[in-house]
């Protein structure tokens, strides 16, 4: 006898077989699975949602405003830019590009019919155009904190400006056509040593790439620096930015914590004693220099001090030319001394290392053999705070 079945279990498309042979049951393939183990209601409710949002409040983050940021901080849940005042029309790529150029011939026409001897002239435009701004609705102000923010539910992460294409460019002309330090060009454009260096390099090996024919990823380039903030470039040569200070980047006196000051100490110091910075630096260590010569840019504060002091404009000029002469004579007896040590070495090139040899004298050892010069391991010399009948506790207090 053929096994029964359940009816409940039997598809629609169940046909029964005559009674002379066994009972037969024709079921319909499987064409085709559901991807996601979630109901087909929930997937539709969502992504119509998505399209909803995509055509209404997303489609400002398709054209982005020339010159902004494209960021979800910037926009309501509506889609409205928060930062725009009360009628507001937002212009096309074309009519903003337009409306920058006749800004800038406004501007550059301005400032020829200002005479030349007249105080606070960059103070008093910024005041004027500032007022014209308030007035006008069709003009955006400057971005805020919400139009850094990319992401809305990290309310803490605003986004970093990077250096435009043609800052850039600046800095490395500046450093290798010119010849300018790294240390003057850091402080010209307001940018730290760390990245001049890493901007000199980078664009050196840019160059070489497009010498050699090599295809440079230029729209990529252009796409991520239109989706950041980016700090301009202040040319001086042109008639409109005459008079103006180059926008600062990033802090570039930031003080790096050593690692000689991470440590407690409580250092007794006498009540008529005028405890500096010099003497805090040495109580940590012998060698450690105050925080005015760590930075990177000390003659920044001596600038400051020189004109706390009431000197002039010319005899400050003067004073920082001969500490910079100064400092590149040093710089130079430097590199000679250690390229005199070099050529003292002699030099046997080898197959896997090479072999450096230097001619030691017997003499740098001193008479008593602690001599810094002497070369070997020096065995028989504990250090002082081990011998017996040492003081290991200030006795006295210097005045």
């Amino acid at each position: 006898m053929a096994p029964r079945l359940r009816t409940s279990r039997l598809p629609s498309s169940v046909s029964p077989c005559s009674s002379s042979v066994p009972q037969c049951i024709s079921v319909p393939a499987c064409t085709s699975r559901a991807f996601s183990q979630t109901t087909s209601r929930q997937v539709t409710a969502r992504r119509r949602k998505f399209y909803e949002w995509l055509n209404g409040p997303g489609r400002q983050l398709k054209d982005p405003l020339p010159g902004s940021t494209n960021y979800l901080g910037a926009y309501d849940r509506y889609g409205n830019l928060i930062r725009a005042r009360p009628g507001y029309q937002r212009p096309s790529r074309d009519q903003a590009a337009k409306a920058q150029e006749e800004g800038a011939e406004k501007e550059s026409e301005e400032k020829e019919k200002i005479p030349g001897g007249q105080d606070n002239v960059d103070e008093l435009d910024m005041a004027a155009r500032r007022d014209a701004d308030s007035k006008d609705p069709d003009k955006l102000p400057p971005e805020t904190e919400e139009d850094l923010r990319p992401f809305p539910l990290n309310r803490y992460f605003r986004s970093q400006p990077v250096l435009s294409e043609e800052l850039r460019e600046a800095i490395y002309q500046r450093v290798t056509r010119d010849g300018t330090t790294v240390s003057l060009a850091s402080v010209e454009f307001g940018v730290s040593n760390e990245r001049v260096g890493a901007v000199v390099r980078l664009k050196q090996m840019e160059k070489e790439w497009i010498a050699q024919g090599k295809k440079l990823a230029l729209p990529y380039a252009k796409a991520v620096l239109d989706m950041l903030p980016t700090t301009p470039y202040v040319d001086p040569s042109l008639p409109e930015n005459r008079g103006k200070r180059p926008i600062p980047h990033e802090p570039i006196n930031d003080l790096i914590v050593h690692p000689a000051t991470r440590q407690q100490l409580f250092v007794p110091v006498a009540e008529s004693r005028q405890f500096t910075r010099v003497d805090a630096g040495k109580a940590f260590d012998n060698n450690l220099l105050p925080a005015d010569e760590r930075i990177p840019h000390p003659e920044l504060v001596l600038a400051e001090r020189e004109l706390a002091a009431g000197l002039s404009f010319e005899e400050r000029r003067r004073l920082a030319e001969e500490r910079l002469a100064k400092e590149q004579a040093k710089k130079k007896a430097e590199e000679e001394r250690k390229q005199a040590e070099l050529a003292k070495l002699k030099t046997v090139p080898k197959r896997r290392w090479d072999f450096v040899f230097q001619d030691i004298s017997v003499e740098h050892a001193g008479k008593d053999g602690r001599g810094p010069k002497g070369v070997g391991w020096r065995y028989g010399f504990p250090h002082e705070d081990r011998k017996k009948g040492q003081v290991k506790i200030p006795t006295k207090v210097e005045a």
